[in-house]
């Protein structure tokens, strides 16, 4: 048997870890409350409302899933000089994520997705955000915030939600100045958004983002299909594998778990442990998360799966962008790893 840490252990080691996430960064903003009756207006529910809640969301949201295990956070984005922007830039600090290697233009609203929700359910969600690319001296500005801070990094997460901040401009300045160090890079790719990806550590798709990427037509996407029995889906997850050049592809499969293929090596499938879902808001940011936190924590790409599967189905038991707590995930790796979690040699 290989060396084993011990849950504790590794937590210990999640906090020592300091990572940089670059993305189109939101506000997430919550409207809370009741519904007894229908509006005369017009056949829709009336919601009464109890309280508000904001909190970072998009690339923010996944330094947010890094917070409850004291993780030193960068967060490299732009939003606006808006009303928003002065709120979002509040949940920040109060999250105690970093924000030196932000820009905030007067010229761009921050992007804000509000949700209400009654009775444990969303009703609705109102975006405002306006889809516009980054310029190439506002590429340059990011560029010149993040280069001083990369000796000092463990690992970089490029999170793609199609807003116009990931550009191959901006993905080959990050991958030139990370190749100088020794620094994981992982990646939530956005399909249509065509990246030369290559001298990453790890992308991340779901089901339907892996397919659209890959051109293919999921024709098993509707079928209970076990994934390794599911030959389009393997077939998929090797072609990006191979595309993207990368040393791992964490392919997240909702209720069927996640699948892992590693360059050089058969896929490996995890099944869920969702006992019940509420809500899917965030669960693909709380997995690319946790498990950029294990390959940096020294973990094989297999074992950082299992634990970001845990987390994944844990938070999907949440209502809203709600991250796993520090303790809910120790439990779960005691439950599953008694003799202690596996790390790579």
């Amino acid at each position: 048997m290989g060396e084993t840490i011990s849950p504790k252990a590794l937590l210990e080691r999640f906090s020592k870890q300091r990572i940089l996430v670059v993305g189109d960064v939101m506000l997430d903003w919550f409207i809370w409350g009741s519904v007894s009756r229908i509006s005369p207006e017009a056949p829709v529910p009336v919601v009464e409302v109890q309280r508000e809640s904001r909190y970072p969301g998009g690339a923010a949201n996944v330094a947010r899933n890094m917070t409850p295990f004291e993780t030193s956070l960068e967060l490299a984005g732009l939003f606006g000089q808006d009303a928003n922007g002065s709120l979002l830039t509040e949940t920040l600090a109060e999250c105690g994520i970093g924000v030196g290697c932000c820009i905030q233009s007067a010229d761009y609203p921050t992007i804000t997705k509000t949700r209400v929700v009654a009775r444990h359910q969303q009703v609705v969600r109102i975006d405002r955000e306006k889809r516009r690319t980054t310029s190439p001296e506002q590429v340059a500005e990011l560029l010149s915030k993040v280069e001083p801070i990369l000796p000092n990094l463990d690992g970089i997460i490029i999170e793609d939600y199609g807003k116009g901040l990931i550009t191959q401009r901006l993905v080959s300045g990050i991958l030139a100045l990370a190749g100088k160090h020794d620094v994981v890079v992982t990646v939530d790719p956005k399909p249509g958004n065509l990246i030369e990806w290559k001298g990453v550590t790890a992308l991340k798709p779901n089901r339907s983002e892996a397919f659209a990427c890959a051109g293919v037509e999921d024709n098993n996407r509707d079928e209970a299909v076990d994934p390794m029995q599911d030959a389009p889906l393997l077939a998929v997850g090797r072609s990006l594998l191979d595309r993207w050049a990368c040393q791992q592809v964490l392919l997240t499969l909702g209720e069927q778990g996640m699948l892992v293929f590693i360059e050089g090596s058969e896929p490996v499938h995890i099944e869920a442990k969702a006992r019940e879902v509420f809500d899917v808001s965030g669960a693909g940011d709380t997995a690319i998360a946790i498990y950029t936190l294990g390959l940096c924590a020294g973990l094989n790409p297999v074992v950082a799966a299992q634990i970001s599967n845990f987390a994944s189905s844990i938070v999907v038991g949440k209502l809203g962008t709600t991250p796993i707590g520090r303790e809910e995930l120790l439990v779960a790796m005691k439950d599953e790893f008694p003799a202690g979690v596996p790390v790579a040699l």
